[in-house]
């Protein structure tokens, strides 16, 4: 399957990457980090350098693509967790008009088949952009993913165990691939609790 990956360089889409080509998977991966493209390419991504907020150069990129699939891991975060809270404001945009372009340019394309990242909890000064994102997912016939919070290398809490709803991230990873087959709803990707 051809499948655009945004956000692939994120903590997520890295390792997305990684087992969609393991899957014989053709992944273009976009970030909007040059430093990340090579990154991409060694991990056998065709790198899409690319703004998502640039609906024309978005657009064109994935049409250009012809993608079967369109995965949304994009966010807006920073490296230090304790700077989440100068960032909501750009994490919400992403959530807002990221995906409203992401998911024009997919419908754009032909690409029969949308998953979208977002969370099982609901940040402060978020719930409205998280419900309009997933809103829009929904109603265009995509899937909404609902994972727990991250931990794992490379995420926030490293190898500490995060309050629930959780999820390792490769673990998450790992969930994310069958879900390209999933009918249009909301999955709920976390551990269970015990």
């Amino acid at each position: 399957m051809r499948i655009f990956l945004a956000g692939a360089s994120g903590v997520i889409g890295v390792r997305l990457v990684a087992l969609l080509v393991a899957g014989d998977h053709v992944v273009a991966g976009m970030t909007r980090s040059p430093g990340k493209a090579d990154d991409l390419r060694a991990l056998g991504a065709e790198p899409v350098l690319c703004d998502v907020f640039d609906a024309p150069a978005l657009t064109e990129a994935v049409r250009s693509f012809a993608p079967e699939a369109v995965i949304h891991q994009l966010t807006d975060l920073p490296d230090a967790a304790d700077e989440i809270p100068s960032f909501a404001a750009a994490n919400n945009r992403i959530r807002t008009e990221g995906t409203r372009n992401l998911l024009a340019a997919a419908n754009g394309s032909g690409a029969d088949r949308f998953l979208a990242q977002s969370i099982a909890w609901t940040p402060p000064s978020a719930g409205e952009a998280v419900a309009e994102h997933e809103r829009r997912v929904l109603d265009a016939g995509g899937v909404v993913i609902r994972y727990g919070r991250f931990y794992g290398p490379g995420t926030y809490s490293g190898d500490r165990v995060p309050e629930h709803p959780r999820i390792h991230v490769d673990a998450a990873a790992r969930r994310t691939i069958p879900l390209l087959d999933a009918p249009s709803g909301v999955v709920t990707v976390v551990e269970a609790q015990t």
